[in-house]
């Protein structure tokens, strides 16, 4: 795992696009297009697995917490630890930089959303603890028409 160089960018918006196509299998529909590179230019920390890039985690600060507003691994590299590492690697950033919780949104009841989350040490918030911050990201999500697609769920871990 490794900090995004400039040269990484470009190829992130194909790299999300082709693990997003993983969502027609299970019957969500279509995805909102994928971060393009002035948005990712936006990114707080950008880490990527491999070279070239084989995923990638995009960080936010929301409400003075980092937030993981992507984790994407390439199908090509799927189910061989890429996500988890990103996600470790993500944690570590966010304690190498003074934080203690870093939170997410994600689909529920997708398997490689929310339970995997959950397996490494993510935990459900109701959406009356939301803070002002993720209450608008919900918000957009739902403009997005993400809600529509199936439940969502903001989580949170607090690292050490």
């Amino acid at each position: 795992m490794r900090p995004a160089h400039p040269d990484d960018l470009a190829q992130l918006t194909a790299l999300e696009s082709a693990a997003d196509r993983l969502f027609d299998d299970v019957g969500r529909g279509s995805l909102p297009p994928p971060a393009e590179l002035p948005e990712l230019l936006t990114a707080r920390c950008i880490l990527v697995a491999g070279r070239p890039p084989a995923g990638f985690a995009r960080l936010e600060i929301v409400d003075g917490h980092v937030h993981l507003e992507q984790l994407s691994v390439h199908p090509e590299y799927g189910r061989q630890g890429i996500g988890a590492s990103l996600l470790d690697a993500a944690c570590q950033w966010a304690a190498d930089q003074g934080h203690s919780i870093v939170t997410l949104s994600t689909f529920a009841d997708v398997p490689w959303n929310a339970p995997f989350y959950a397996r490494h040490g993510f935990r459900a918030v109701p959406d009356h603890q939301l803070t002002p911050g993720l209450q608008t990201l919900r918000h957009r999500e739902a403009e997005l028409g993400l809600d529509a697609m199936g439940p969502r769920t903001v989580m949170t871990k607090t690292i050490s």
